[in-house]
């Protein structure tokens, strides 16, 4: 693949279509000019709680402000529990979903808790999905409740197996935040996972609204280009 990531570059992500993402964190994302990815799933709370989760009507409306809307799987399990014909099923229901909405099929994927194995990559490129993310291990130790991790590197990283540089929790600060934007250099990008702004039902994945606003402030302050995960097809030109 041929790569031209300029310094700087900041891939933007939300996991589990939390309600927050759309009444809170979208409006400041339109205002700062970002793009993002909002993964969608139907497990944890999202069929149950219309006061903490997503409608689809709601993602349609992400979707309809030029957000990307990616396959978080319909129940959210861990992939490694999962049969191969399982995963599809949940894989194609979230397809499903989007097209009943007029959304566009998902073209990445994130995966479940962030677990993953070699069977459910290759399933992945089967299916035609061009890029996906997971979370900050093996490289550095997992923290459920936030930390860092290495940045995206083209030449290193298989494009459905892209690392989180920084995860939002309780254990993220907004050094750790500095830290993570250090990384989109020399052709790396940063890739930043946020779940709920706040995250009422998960606190170890919590986000203050306050500091949300914060990092934004300080992308838009200091030039950074943030794109969704669907836009490195801009920057890196994919061997077929």
């Amino acid at each position: 693949m041929s790569v031209s990531i300029p310094d700087g570059l900041v891939i933007l992500t939300f996991d589990d279509g939390v309600k927050s993402q759309r009444t809170f964190a979208a409006p400041i994302l339109r205002e700062c000019g970002f793009n993002a990815t909002f993964y969608i799933t139907e497990g944890l709370n999202f069929l149950t709680d219309k006061t903490r989760y997503l409608t689809w009507e709601e993602v349609r409306e992400l979707h309809d402000l030029g957000f990307e809307i990616g396959n978080h799987t319909r129940q959210h399990k861990s992939v490694a529990n999962q049969s191969r014909e399982e995963l599809l099923s949940d894989i194609r229901h979230i397809d499903w979903q989007c097209n009943h909405y007029g959304i566009p099929i998902p073209t990445t994927f994130c995966y479940p808790g962030y677990t993953n194995t070699p069977e459910a990559v290759e399933m992945l490129k089967e299916r035609g999905f061009k890029f996906a993310r997971r979370g900050t291990a093996p490289e550095y130790p997992y923290d459920r409740e936030g930390g860092r991790g290495p940045a995206y590197n083209p030449g290193e990283h298989d494009p459905l197996f892209i690392p989180t540089t920084g995860a939002s929790g309780p254990h993220w600060n907004f050094d750790d935040f500095l830290w993570s934007l250090d990384q989109a250099q020399n052709g790396c990008a940063t890739v930043l996972t946020f779940h709920g702004v706040p995250d009422l039902d998960h606190p170890w994945v919590h986000t203050e609204p306050a500091f949300f606003e914060r990092c934004m402030q300080y992308l838009t302050d200091n030039g950074h280009s943030v794109i969704a995960l669907r836009d490195l097809t801009n920057y890196i030109a994919m061997e077929s």
